[in-house]
């Protein structure tokens, strides 16, 4: 018999629970039951199967049982709790609950297996009447692993079929514009990953399996493409992102993504992905084109600067910079928030230590427009009410990790300032030069001043929209009778290696070399039907980069470089492409398929190249490559990876593949 599993520190042996402790008192949550019940029935000894059978009885009390409940068979997030709040608590209980009665259950009395088989059966009727957005990346996936694994669980095969549609609902959502709509999170990718490895470890079901492991492998691709070869972070912009990934506080993600490799949750070709230093390079990705969400990803060796199309929710991190600091225990990161009435961090959110960092939302509507080193960043607040201040924030982690400031080509002796002007303010810190413009900006008061301050140890640009006596703004309501747009504030930023200047003042010389185009239109009360432009571009050389919003209705109008307007893109990058069009090529390799999503990844020194098809209709597939060529009559969704001449598919319904070698 195996020894008894050691308990964690926060187990309360008076609720057989794990116990959260918060300002606000002491908690305990289902989600963290269910997960040591589980735990404690892989271990499966004698002791373990008790304590198991004693926490499985105080996470089944959580459920919500009255059939009168609109959330009937939902589960209470915290034992304390007497009503269902969050309706994603069903989810991450049964995340847990399913596999562990799949894999363990027999260990179980019967009493205890009927029971929680009950459970489970109430939580995925609770589960298909949510039936979440397929838009809502993490949770979609938890739907669809715990109905699926639920469904085949209980021998119920109207509840797998669900789950099994709801994954291609969601594949067909997803690759219809590239990335997931959740895109590029630290936190929430790690939740997609881990149900996608349910899904093709567990399922039943052949073609279930297949679209797990494909829909992992492109998540997985993304996610590699983001990962800063200097620093090991995930480089952003962010959909969502917790703040202790956004400080560094936890591991370099990096670490994350080799345990997946190393538990087999990605495919291990992605091994050579994140070994890749092709540097550097620009990735862009679309979350969703017809709500204008995309993001864009440069990387250099020094730093990785991240820009997104708009804001995802208060949660994002739309434009983020990770960058060397040799000299630094962690990276240099900026963020930026836009923030009213002074809050920051430990202002909120639960903490047994309110000088801890927590999440600190964003309380502003954003549009950015990025390339390479250069970016625009466009805010307005979002709904500010009842303030006394609003600003911008552009966050630089660690003030003892700057070494000059400079206010235009003037260095100073300090590192805090304020100024009514706005001039170029130009931080040199670790391995970079950032230089940052302020644009437009509306006063709503009679003082909107810009001040680089230190807060809580980190060296803040603040960009102040409004700064006075607490009032509500009658002329930002619409629908109003005063409306005449959306407050500005808008900035440019550059990041250079300091490798690549003398000192700050080149670097701070090159940018006087470009010019600026700001202009807004006319003032005008808004009637319900008129346009206010609002265009910023920035030209230097023969490189240029541009934005266009409308403030009245706060839209994003065309983005632009000198290339011409930005487009929304699938998959954009050196090393990989995705488009649904049947045709690819890059760096030599082209693919051929039916006009279907796909993908191709090409690393020609490592003769790695891997083709993903994800079309419903199985499709004839053509590889041709600088080393050879594969073809197959018959191809379903699935992967096709050629690694020095050796070939092999995972894919559903895949042909014998036709090989034939060049000759060197």
């Amino acid at each position: 018999m195996p020894s008894s599993l050691p308990l964690p520190e926060d187990f309360n042996p008076e609720t057989f629970m794990l116990k959260k402790v918060t300002e606000n008192g002491v908690f305990h949550e289902s989600r963290a039951g269910a997960r040591l019940a589980a735990s404690l029935v892989e271990n499966g000894s004698a002791e373990d199967l008790e304590l198991a059978e004693k926490v499985m009885g105080v996470v089944l009390s959580c459920q919500e049982t009255d059939k009168a409940d609109l959330h009937y068979g939902n589960f209470y997030w915290m034992l304390e709790d007497s009503f269902v709040q969050d309706l994603n608590a069903v989810e991450f209980c049964l995340e847990h609950l399913i596999p562990m009665m799949l894999k363990h259950g027999a260990k179980l009395k019967n009493e205890t297996q009927v029971k929680v088989k009950e459970a489970i059966r109430l939580g995925l009727s609770e589960i298909a009447k949510l039936d979440v957005l397929v838009a809502y990346t993490n949770i979609c996936l938890l739907d669809i692993v715990n109905t699926c694994l639920g469904g085949e669980l209980l021998q119920d095969k109207k509840i797998a079929e669900r789950g099994y549609q709801k994954l291609r609902d969601w594949m067909t959502f997803t690759d219809s514009n590239g990335t997931a709509f959740e895109y590029n999170s630290p936190t929430y990718t790690n939740v997609c990953i881990k149900a996608l490895k349910q899904l093709a470890d567990y399922s039943t079901s052949e073609e279930t399996r297949a679209r797990a492991r494909t829909a992992a492998a492109k998540l997985g691709l993304s996610a590699a493409l983001h990962l800063h070869r200097g620093t090991g972070r995930w480089a952003g912009p962010h959909s969502r992102a917790y703040h202790p990934s956004v400080l560094c506080e936890t591991p370099p993600e990096r670490e994350l993504f080799e345990t997946w490799l190393s538990i087999g949750s990605l495919p291990e070709w992605l091994r050579e992905v994140i070994d890749e230093p092709a540097l550097p390079f620009q990735i862009t990705e679309t979350a969703s084109s017809d709500r204008q969400s995309s993001l864009t990803t440069y990387q250099t060796a020094e730093y990785a600067l991240g820009v997104a199309s708009k804001e995802y929710s208060g949660q994002s991190d739309v434009l983020m910079l990770h960058y060397n600091c040799p000299k630094a225990d962690k990276p240099g990161v900026l963020y930026t928030r836009y923030l009213t009435n002074e809050k920051w961090l430990g202002d909120f959110y639960h903490a047994t230590d309110r000088t801890k960092s927590r999440n600190i939302l964003d309380e502003g509507q954003f549009y950015g427009v990025q390339q390479g080193s250069k970016a625009i960043g466009l805010y307005t607040p979002g709904n500010p009410g009842l303030i006394h201040s609003a600003k911008l924030c552009l966050i630089l982690l660690g003030e003892e990790k700057v070494e000059e400031v400079y206010l235009g080509e003037q260095k100073l002796e300090r590192k805090t300032f304020e100024s009514d002007k706005s001039e170029w303010v130009i931080l040199v810190s670790g391995e970079v030069y950032i230089a940052i413009k302020p644009l437009s900006r509306t006063n709503l008061g009679k003082t909107a001043p810009m001040r680089l301050v230190e807060r809580q140890g980190d060296l803040v640009l603040e960009l102040y929209n409004y700064l006075g006596e607490e009032k509500s703004f009658w002329e930002l309501g619409w629908p109003g009778f005063f409306f005449q747009g959306k407050p500005q504030c808008g900035f440019y930023l550059e990041v250079a290696a300091r490798k690549d200047y003398p000192d700050a003042l080149a670097f701070a010389q090159t940018l006087q070399q470009g010019s600026f185009k700001d202009a807004t239109d006319e003032a005008v009360t808004f009637n319900g039907s008129q346009e206010r432009r609002w265009s910023v571009q920035y030209e230097r050389g023969n490189e240029r980069l541009g934005i266009e919003v409308d403030l009245l209705t706060w839209a994003l109008k065309r983005r632009w470089t000198q290339a011409g307007e930005l487009g929304w893109p699938m998959l954009e990058s050196p090393m990989a492409k995705q488009n649904a069009t049947g045709k690819l090529e890059l760096l030599g390799a082209s693919l051929s398929c039916n006009p279907e999503p796909a993908w191709l990844y090409a690393n020609p020194d490592k003769d790695l190249y891997i083709a993903g098809y994800h079309g419903d209709t199985p499709t004839p597939l053509s590889l041709n490559l600088p080393t050879g060529k594969v073809d197959l009559a018959l191809m379903g969704i699935g992967t096709l990876i050629w690694h020095k001449g050796k070939v092999r598919v995972d894919a559903l319904k895949a042909s014998e593949p036709q090989i034939s070698h060049l000759k060197e």
